[in-house]
């Protein structure tokens, strides 16, 4: 399409530059057919009832007591989807209030009784898969084939703490006495505070409320202001399911007041955030007055290692599923790519030419990988970052600028000859940016990836078992793919090292962020 300064069109709020009557015209029935699409897909998810607008608290749905609300938008047209009740300190107060009540019924349920109501919300989420695959791509913006895999993996963490419900085991231990018995229990910590990020609306749910409630805690849900709609449809359907009243709250809206209240209540025990580092370190601090128990995941700046001996299709794949899944937003995603001098043009060639069979555009049309950053701040931060870069000398290869498509579209770049006195080598640019940096030895990319606060995931591609093991071992990061690019499971344990964050999410090791462990000893034992 040939973008000129000619004539400005608004359609269903998509903006364009366009120099003839044939680029109007396609321009024209593209945002019409994004804006009816959206449209047909909320009125469906209204009549199912899963299109929902008030929080959740003690199992009713509530507006905000002032009857505040807040807008929520299509990251694609701009179109408002719904208007959402804006909470604050009071809802949130009775939330965890109501939290706090059903703690005590939830946590004295049986493991198996708790087990088998989460297999029922794992089941009615994958018997609404394409409703709530509907509703993310709707409010954050990623393809619905995207969007529909991300509830497949969030509903697997239901799924799995299902049954790791039942496989919370304390120990006996040999006494120091002969009268004595000790043993361990591992008894759930309580109220949960769980703030959660837009860019994965539902996962960052159950990743959090799966282990919770399995453990037997309650839970009060925060999520993001931008992307409310799949929490509260996802609450819907836990309430469906057999959630009891008060062991699921969501309330959204004013996020600092949310916030605070979460972090003063003495009743709260636990807070679990995923987001930025810089909001993580303000949680962590504003919970030390009431000493909750904290887990963290944090920002990353995931350095992608391609060696000489690694195969070139397997590193290009690899890298370009960590670089641009969900437009390169996400905590994972390849933020520097580190390709050994021999390999390095090569490399740059053929993964650009991938980058470029990339489909950008609304996520309810075909074929489309790539969808919109979630809003205008994204971009200008991108935009920052590459104007920063060229003008230390990077050179764009492909993209490096707002896609054609208007609103929040930016096309997938690649940018060679990056150094590290620029920005996008040192701070997470959350969008799709491909940097290609140089090495020479092992040595140097081991030193460059290390070279940084971040500590979340890396990614190595080689093809040789000795240089892999030396490589994964000194790289100073919680997650490590070594040829392969997508590595999260609910199996495995998800969490940071270094400012990305603290615990473990997923996995056995998820279950034990939400116990505590009480030591009992059991005296004159030797009395008949």
């Amino acid at each position: 399409m040939v973008i000129g300064a000619a004539a400005r069109v608004a359609i269903g709020g998509c903006r364009k530059l366009v120099s003839s009557h044939t680029s109007l015209l396609l321009v024209s029935s593209q945002c019409r057919q994004m804006s009816m699409d959206a449209q047909s897909v909320s009125e469906k998810l209204r009549s199912s009832g899963l299109l929902r607008t008030q929080g959740l608290i003690g199992g009713k749905w509530l507006d905000s007591y002032d009857n505040k609300t807040i807008k929520v938008n299509n990251p694609a047209t701009g179109e408002i989807i719904a208007d959402v009740a804006c909470m604050g300190t009071k809802e949130t107060n009775d939330a965890i209030a109501s939290s706090y009540e059903a703690f005590t019924s939830w946590s004295r349920l049986t493991a198996g009784e708790r087990s088998k109501v989460l297999r029922r919300w794992y089941d009615l989420l994958i018997a609404h898969k394409e409703e709530l695959g509907q509703l993310i791509t709707l409010e954050q913006g990623k393809p619905l084939k995207e969007a529909i895999g991300e509830v497949a993996y969030g509903a697997s963490f239901i799924e799995y703490y299902a049954e790791e419900a039942k496989r919370v085991y304390g120990d006996i231990i040999p006494p120091n006495l002969s009268d004595r018995r000790l043993l361990v229990l591992k008894q759930p910590v309580g109220v949960v505070g769980a703030i959660t990020p837009w860019n994965f609306p539902l996962a960052m749910i159950t990743r959090k409320v799966g282990p919770a409630l399995a453990s037997g805690c309650t839970v009060v849900v925060k999520p993001s202001e931008l992307t409310p709609l799949t929490a509260l449809a996802a609450a819907e359907l836990a309430l469906q399911a057999g959630v009891p009243p008060g062991a699921l709250n969501v309330v959204m809206g004013n996020a600092p007041e949310i916030g605070d209240a979460l972090l003063t209540s003495p009743q709260v025990r636990k807070i679990t955030f995923t987001g930025s580092t810089a909001v993580g370190k303000k949680l962590m601090a504003a919970a030390a007055p009431t000493v909750k128990k904290v887990s963290l995941e944090l920002g990353g700046n995931a350095p992608s290692i391609v060696f000489d001996d690694a195969d070139l299709d397997v590193a290009v794949k690899g890298t370009l599923a960590a670089k641009f899944r969900n437009s390169g937003q996400t905590c994972v995603c390849a933020n520097r790519v580190l390709v050994q001098d021999g390999i390095y043009d090569k490399f740059a060639e053929a993964f650009s030419e991938a980058v470029q069979k990339l489909e950008v555009g609304d996520g309810f049309r075909d074929g489309t990988t790539q969808g919109p950053l979630i809003n205008d701040a994204a971009v200008q931060k991108v935009e920052t970052f590459v104007q920063d870069a060229v003008s230390k000398g990077a050179k764009i290869i492909i993209g490096g600028k707002r896609h054609s498509l208007g609103m929040t579209f930016y096309e997938p770049t690649v940018i060679r000859d990056v150094s590290d006195n620029m920005i996008m080598s040192k701070e997470e640019i959350f969008g799709p940016v491909a940097p290609l940096i140089r090495f020479k030895t092992e040595e140097d990319a081991i030193r460059i990836a290390n070279d940084t606060i971040a500590g979340l995931a890396a990614y190595i591609f080689t093809n040789s078992v000795q240089r892999s093991w030396r490589v994964f071992e000194a790289l100073e990061y919680g997650l490590v793919g070594v040829n392969e690019g997508l590595i999260s499971t609910e199996v495995a344990p998800f969490g940071g090292v270094k400012q990305s964050g603290l615990g473990r999410e997923g996995s056995k090791y998820g279950m034990d962020e939400y116990l505590e462990i009480k030591y009992v000893c059991l005296g004159d034992m030797n009395r008949h």
